[in-house]
């Protein structure tokens, strides 16, 4: 089998089921381990898949939100503490939807004077536990999967703050194209925050450096300051990302 073919029919079994493992690779194509392997590290090297154990996803395409929730939360947390220390008394804040940012409210939530502009019900709920901040939850269409707002008229809402911090959770970091995700309406979201914010705060684990995901919504001259974990010290990506960006700060 041509070296294009075997690239084109791993790129159909991941469309097909999102996630493929070394194994059915195998079967599927009647070739050995180690040139799936080579197959693998240069569609990863692409850009168009991201290996994971024993197999490969399409780069940016996320699991669910609540498997998402429970997968890396000790570098979540780590992640969200650090990010807190970034944030003073009497700011205000965007926060967009995601696991990640889920648990950056949860730390954030024993502040107190901020005023939280979010998209997000799962935000807005942790906040609204306490009287110390103020919560503000974007109208719009509401996305009951996800538990959050978007469209054009969640937007027009966003335009109308001046904040002081956008924190924000992208499905990648790359140093060519910045912050990226997935869905349209995700990235329209993130990219009106950034706009209307005056400095951009990215909270991204280890697994999401050095991908770049289908829309692209931060430009790395935009981002001042990365946190991520220790592990992303060793991603090959992270030198080039540290040199078109802001700041990196290891939670």
């Amino acid at each position: 089998m041509w070296h294009e073919e075997r690239h084109t029919r791993i790129r159909d079994l991941l469309r097909s089921d999102g996630k493929v493992s070394v194994e059915r690779i195998v079967a599927e194509l009647g070739v050995s381990r180690e040139t799936i392997r080579r197959d693998l590290l240069e569609l990863a090297d692409r850009g168009e898949i991201r290996r994971v154990h024993g197999g490969a996803v399409l780069s940016g395409d996320e699991p669910p939100i609540d498997v998402r929730h429970a997968t890396r939360v000790r570098e979540k947390r780590a992640i969200a503490k650090k990010v807190s220390s970034l944030v003073e008394s009497g700011q205000t804040i965007f926060m967009d939807a995601g696991s990640t940012m889920t648990v950056v409210a949860e730390a954030l939530a024993t502040r107190s004077g901020l005023t939280i502009v979010t998209n997000s019900v799962d935000v807005a709920a942790r906040f609204a536990a306490r009287d110390d901040n103020e919560v503000r939850l974007l109208g719009g269409r509401f996305d009951a999967r996800i538990g959050r707002t978007h469209g054009s008229a969640t937007i027009a809402e966003i335009t109308r703050y001046q904040a002081h911090l956008a924190i924000l959770s992208p499905v990648g970091v790359e140093a060519g194209v910045g912050a990226s995700s997935f869905e349209l309406e995700e990235a329209e979201i993130a990219r009106a925050m950034c706009a209307n914010a005056r400095s951009v705060v990215i909270a991204a684990d280890h697994s999401k450096i050095g991908v770049r995901s289908r829309i692209a919504w931060c430009a790395p001259e935009r981002i001042d300051v990365l946190v991520t974990d220790p592990r992303s010290k060793k991603a090959r990506a992270i030198a080039a990302i540290a040199k078109a960006i802001g700041a990196i700060e290891y939670a």
